[in-house]
C-alpha cells in the first residue's frame, strides 16, 4: 500500500514563516539523521497532492513538510498580488525551515511548485541539499518575460494569458468548482504523440483545458473523497490567491535580471511520458546550466504525475534520496 487513509496523513501546524501563516502538513521525528524532504505541490493543487509521497517518506526514515503555499488551502491568501512573486515565495520556504529549526533540506516539487524548488536551489543554495522536480523544466533566463514568450510562441488564447487578467480566470474556474476538478484531475486520453496531431486550437492550451475542453483527457484520476478535498477547499478560498502566482511571471523575469542561472547542487527530474503541459523534451539542454543532473520519465502518464503513477515516483524519489541526499546530510555539520 502506498498511501494511508486519509485520516492518517501527518497532522497540520500552523507555523508564522515570512510575515504569514503557512499551514503544512509535518511529520519530523526529533534529532532524526536523514535530511527533512519539503514537497512543493503545483497549480490548482494542494499539499494533499503528495498523499502518497507523504507517508512513504517518513517509512523510509526522512522527515517530510508539506505546506499549502502561499494562495492555497489551509494557508490561503496571503497579501498582494506582487507578495506572489517567486522570489517572495521562496522566502516563504525559508521562514518554514527557520520557524521549524531545520537548517537544509531536499526540495521537491511538482508543476509551479517545481519552478519555486529550482527558485530555492539556485537562490539558497546553502539551505538547500537536492532539489527533485517533477514535470517542470529548469531554464535560462530568456530575452523576454514568460507572459511575452508565451503570446509569440502559443498565441493568446493560452491558459497562461487567459490568467492574467483579474477575475477572468477565476469565473472560468470557480463557476462549478466540483466541473472543473472532475474536468481537470483526470489521465490523459491520448499521448503525447497524438495530442500533437490535434489542432492548433488545442495544442495551443486554451484556458479552457482547465475546465475539461477540449476533451483530451481521459479516465478519472480522483476518488470521491479524493476530489471532495479538492473541491471542498477552492469552494472556501477560491482562486485568486494561485491564479496570482501566474500574475507574478513577468515579476520573476525581472527579479532574476542579475542572478546566476545555474542550480549546483545534486538535481533529479522526473518527467511524464504525456504530459502536454510540461512535456518531457522541455527538460532538454538542462545539464548545461544543472551540471548535477539526473532525469527519468515515466511512461503512461500525465501531467498530475506524483497522484497517476506514485509507485514509480516514490521508487525513484526515494532511491534518489538514499543514494545523493543522506550522504550529504550526514558528511555536512
Amino acid at each position: 500500500m502506498i498511501g494511508l487513509p486519509l485520516s492518517q496523513l501527518p497532522a497540520w501546524r500552523e507555523v508564522r514563516a515570512n510575515g504569514i501563516q503557512i499551514a503544512a502538513m509535518v511529520k519530523l521525528e526529533p534529532g532524526q539523521s536523514p535530511p527533512p524532504v519539503v514537497l512543493l505541490h503545483g497549480f490548482p493543487e494542494l499539499a494533499f497532492s503528495w498523499r502518497h509521497q507523504i507517508p512513504a517518506l517518513p517509512a523510509a526514515g526522512f522527515g517530510v513538510i508539506a505546506p499549502d503555499l502561499r494562495g492555497y488551502g489551509r494557508t490561503g491568501a496571503q497579501g498582494d498580488v506582487a507578495d506572489y512573486r517567486m522570489a517572495n515565495l521562496a522566502r516563504d520556504v525559508i521562514g518554514l525551515l527557520d520557524a521549524l529549526q531545520i537548517e537544509r533540506a531536499a526540495m521537491v516539487g511538482h508543476d509551479f511548485g517545481g519552478a519555486l524548488a529550482w527558485t530555492l536551489a539556485r537562490d539558497h543554495a546553502s539551505r538547500v541539499l537536492g532539489v527533485a522536480s517533477l514535470n517542470t523544466p529548469y531554464t535560462r533566463r530568456t530575452e523576454s518575460d514568460l507572459v511575452q514568450t508565451v503570446l509569440r510562441t502559443r498565441g493568446a488564447s493560452h491558459y497562461m494569458l487567459a490568467f492574467q487578467a483579474p477575475g477572468v480566470a477565476e469565473a472560468l474556474l470557480g463557476a462549478d468548482v466540483d466541473a472543473t476538478f472532475r474536468g481537470l484531475m483526470r489521465r490523459p486520453r491520448v499521448d503525447l504523440r497524438a495530442f500533437r496531431q490535434l489542432p492548433p486550437r488545442v495544442r495551443a492550451l486554451p484556458a479552457t483545458l482547465f475546465t475539461g475542453e477540449p476533451d483530451v483527457m481521459g479516465e478519472p484520476l480522483l476518488s470521491a473523497d479524493e476530489l471532495a478535498v479538492f473541491v471542498d477547499a477552492y469552494r472556501k478560498t477560491g482562486f485568486t490567491g494561485p491564479l496570482n502566482w501566474y500574475r507574478n511571471l513577468a515579476r520573476n523575469w525581472e527579479d532574476t535580471a542579475r542572478t546566476l542561472d545555474r542550480v549546483l547542487v545534486p538535481a533529479l527530474t522526473i518527467s511524464a511520458a504525456d504530459d502536454f503541459l510540461l512535456p518531457p523534451d522541455t527538460t532538454s539542454g538542462m545539464e548545461e546550466i544543472v551540471p548535477d543532473l539526473e532525469r527519468h520519465v515515466i511512461q503512461n502518464c500525465g501531467h498530475w504525475t506524483q497522484q497517476e503513477s506514485p509507485a514509480e515516483v516514490n521508487r525513484l524519489l526515494l532511491e534518489w534520496l538514499q543514494r545523493r541526499i543522506l550522504p550529504l546530510s550526514l558528511a555536512r555539520p
